[in-house]
């Protein structure tokens, strides 16, 4: 007799970092997702150069962890892997549709804007949430990652319709290479994407200059 595999929705606590002095006023709400194996508490420190009065930012955290190496020492978090991944999906994007709604960004006032940003393994997780959860963004940026090769070009042109994107990415990036690059360039063009892209010195990383410099082009 085989096993069964059977599936069942439970209550999950999730943990989600700010940082800012007021988020009702604000010019810019940054909602960021993190990338493979890092922690909020940790990446948020990436935007600590932003001035604090214009800019709040919220790093939701992946609701899986997990030990980066053995069975002890420093853990990392993770927003699907190839085990259960259309769960892992209709999860996360349950969840940031929650974070938004417990947050008033569905809410935000005429002058407020609301980014959402992906880092590397965070750029898949932020484009499906922007194809598939409730709320859309102002604009989009997409740092030192691939956009999700399971989003077609059609459900993405119409997610992505007049929706600003920009991309970013180190000239030192161990983790995007040429081949990343043309598929990214290849499916934004099938997909009516036309991004504003930065290219900045760097590794897989988001220098504070390199991220002063993206808000210029903005």
């Amino acid at each position: 007799m085989e096993a069964k595999e059977n599936k069942l929705i439970t209550a999950k606590t999730a943990r989600y970092y700010t940082l800012g002095n007021n988020i009702t006023k604000a010019e810019r709400i940054w909602f960021a997702c993190h990338g493979y194996g890092q922690l909020g508490k940790f990446f948020i420190q990436k935007f600590k150069s932003l001035d604090p009065d214009k800019n709040f930012v919220v790093v939701p955290e992946g609701l899986n962890r997990f030990y980066l190496e053995g069975f002890s020492g420093r853990v990392g978090a993770t927003w699907m892997t190839r085990e259960a991944r259309l769960d892992d999906i209709n999860d996360y994007i349950s969840y940031l549709d929650t974070l938004h709604i417990a947050l008033g960004l569905d809410k935000l006032g005429q002058e407020q804007e609301l980014i959402h940003f992906g880092f590397s393994q965070g750029v898949a997780t932020i484009s499906r949430y922007i194809a598939m959860g409730r709320y859309k963004p102002h604009r989009a940026v997409f740092w030192a990652g691939s956009f999700p090769t399971d989003l077609g070009p059609v459900d993405a042109r119409e997610s992505f319709k007049n929706l600003p994107v920009y991309t970013a990415v180190g000239d030192g990036d161990p983790f995007v290479n040429d081949d990343n690059r043309r598929r990214n360039d290849g499916f934004y063009t099938s997909a009516g994407i036309a991004p504003t892209h930065l290219d900045f010195e760097g590794k897989h990383d988001i220098p504070g200059e390199a991220l002063s410099e993206l808000i210029e082009l903005f």
